[in-house]
């Protein structure tokens, strides 16, 4: 019975997981379309196809025991690859090299060497425990992402820059895979989704707590938007039938926004500006970016 339940969890996992692999699929349409990266970073997805090697490796040492671990990751493998083939087509020459330079280093010099020092040095239960350390540490630190919104959630008080969809799938996966992880008794697995899924629950709480306060601070934006333009429209079109408009808008100007909200709102953008993968995978906060640079 735990063993038919185990293989429904991991079934489920991986197509959840498939889904958020395929996040950034948009994004890289709009590189195709442009034919350049322009500010798109691509550590992100250079580390993520380390990862996702990493655990299809440790599937793969698992056996049968560990093939939905290793079909997952494999298809994570080959989003990952063809992301970084397409952004190492459309870079500029400078963020080309050194974007092959990272997947020269990452993904094989490092990845070649757990693989041969694996195989040829170690024997048994061994290799299980070193890959799968490996995997756990990895995975761990990429929790930057994730920790980075939350902060920002709390000390800008907004979750625009937290979508909630992402949020709820990436905490759903999490508690999938963890209670796949206890089913089958995988301390590897299980370590990485336990934080994750905590990660994700404190997220939709957070959620929860602010999003009414996200939609005030905007209905306050639209409002000074809208007093901005009527005065621009009584400065082009009352000046002459209405003389007292010229005084009015003499003595007003446009609000400012205050320096403590400019710095907060750079800190989000610049926290935010590097997105590794796991649990915020890589195009999911490619968006900020965007806002970042304008093009939004």
């Amino acid at each position: 019975m735990a063993t038919d339940l185990s293989t429904v969890l991991g079934i489920i996992g991986n197509v959840i997981s498939i889904l958020v692999f395929a996040s950034p699929i948009k994004t890289f349409i709009g590189i195709v379309k442009k034919k350049s990266t322009e500010n798109y970073k691509a550590i992100p997805y250079v580390t993520t196809l380390l990862s996702t090697s990493l655990w299809t490796f440790y599937g793969a040492l698992k056996g049968a025991d560990g093939l939905l671990v290793t079909t997952v990751n494999a298809a994570g493998v080959a989003f990952q690859l063809t992301y970084v083939t397409l952004f190492i087509i459309f870079a500029p020459k400078r963020k080309k090299v050194t974007t092959i330079k990272l997947v020269c280093l990452f993904n094989v010099v490092f990845y070649g060497s757990v693989i041969g020092a694996t195989l040829l040095a170690m024997h048994g239960r061994l290799r299980l425990t070193f890959v799968g350390i490996l995997c756990v540490a990895l995975t761990i630190a990429m929790y930057a992402s994730p920790l980075a919104a939350m902060r920002n959630v709390i000390k800008t008080k907004s979750v625009e820059y937290m979508p909630f969809l992402l949020s709820f799938f990436l905490f759903l996966n999490a508690g999938v895979w963890s209670a796949y992880a206890i089913l089958v008794k995988d301390i590897y697995i299980l370590v990485p989704n336990g934080i994750g899924f905590a990660l994700g629950t404190v997220q939709l709480i957070l959620y929860g707590m602010y999003k009414d306060k996200s939609k005030s601070t905007k209905s306050t934006e639209m409002m000074e938007e809208e007093g901005s333009a009527h005065l621009v429209e009584m400065g082009m079109n009352g000046d002459d039938e209405h003389p007292k408009n010229r005084g009015i808008i003499k003595g007003l100007s446009l609000p400012k926004p205050s320096l403590d909200r400019q710095y907060s709102v750079q800190n989000i953008l610049r926290s935010l500006s590097y997105g590794p993968y796991d649990f915020y995978p890589p195009g999911a906060l490619d968006e900020v970016d965007e806002v970042e640079n304008g093009k939004m």
